[in-house]
């Protein structure tokens, strides 16, 4: 399987990579945090590490570290509006729980 980003999600990293003036991705991982165990780390990759796999969708690299992959592997990253609010949306077919407040989740 493999690490996907939607169309609108990869016109959002790559304008916002346009903006910022460098970078060659995103890196999507976890952490240990929150009240369901784990929650997602999102950040902007300006050097691929050799440890990294990368996935591609839309022309833009999503670089994943291998502990991380089999509790996000098949997650598709979305970028929603909702009101006033906008974000990343994480669709992932692994998660068994979430907490009430949508920053952590379980496997």
């Amino acid at each position: 399987m493999a690490v996907t980003l939607t169309e609108k999600a990869a016109r959002h990293v790559s304008n916002y990579m346009t903006k910022r003036g460098k970078g060659v991705g995103i890196r999507f991982g976890v952490r240990t945090s929150g009240c369901s165990g784990m929650a997602y780390k999102l950040e902007f990759v300006d050097d691929v590490q050799a440890e990294d796999l990368v996935f591609e969708s839309f022309g833009v690299k999503v670089m994943v570290d291998p502990k991380s992959l089999p509790y996000i592997d098949g997650t598709e990253l979305d970028f929603v509006r909702e009101g006033l609010n906008e974000g990343f949306k994480f669709n992932n077919p692994n998660v068994k729980n979430e907490c009430g407040c949508g920053e952590s989740f379980n496997v």
